[in-house]
């Protein structure tokens, strides 16, 4: 087992961290874009992994010069997940640190998924009542790779940012830790980076 013991609490990302949910994600945003006129690159969609939905579509919209209403665009693309009524996986690796370290440290979740599909996904999986904080993109005003989500998991836990490891899965996910002074191990394809 990997040893966090110089932390007293931990930090998961949720999507593609915790819950192999990115595969059903990018399906949704391939439906989405597809509506709405955006091309769709399968690796660009993967790389905005973590950054809330509208924050995405306000960044679509700059780079294909485009002006989709950001409420309109998140609610289809969370109609087409839905619709999609996929259950997904625990990546194995990172939900084996969670239960290892859960008795001894305090865990949190910071996710840029919003608070209804979060709550949700993680009830389903089981996780939600084995862990102490849960921030979504709905409890910040500054989305990944702001450090706003990471910083205030750790507040909500208790604890000082150095105090805390950050699991993550994007580079957005680590640009953000890394700002708000929080280690960070990176997780990729379900395995974790050591």
């Amino acid at each position: 087992m990997l040893d966090l013991s110089r932390y007293q609490g931990i930090i998961f990302d949720m999507d593609g961290t915790l819950v192999d949910s990115m595969p059903s994600h990018l399906e949704a945003w391939r439906l989405t874009c597809q509506a709405f006129g955006y091309p769709y690159h399968h690796d660009y969609m993967h790389g905005l992994g973590g950054v809330p939905t509208k924050k995405t579509v306000e960044i679509l919209n700059e780079k294909y010069a485009l002006s989709h209403d950001p409420e309109e665009v998140a609610t289809r693309k969370r109609q087409f997940w839905e619709q999609l009524d996929s259950v997904p996986a625990l990546i194995e690796e990172t939900v084996e640190v969670l239960h290892h370290y859960r008795p001894s440290m305090k865990i949190g979740i910071g996710t840029g998924a919003e608070r209804p599909h979060a709550e949700k996904l993680l009830k389903d999986t089981g996780l939600l009542e084995r862990i102490d904080a849960l921030v979504t993109a709905t409890d910040v005003s500054h989305g990944k790779p702001h450090p706003e989500t990471f910083l205030t998991v750790a507040e909500q836990l208790g604890l000082r940012p150095e105090q805390c490891v950050v699991f993550e899965d994007t580079e957005i996910g680590q640009q953000a830790a890394r700002r708000a002074g929080i280690d960070c191990i990176l997780v990729l394809n379900g395995q974790i980076q050591i």
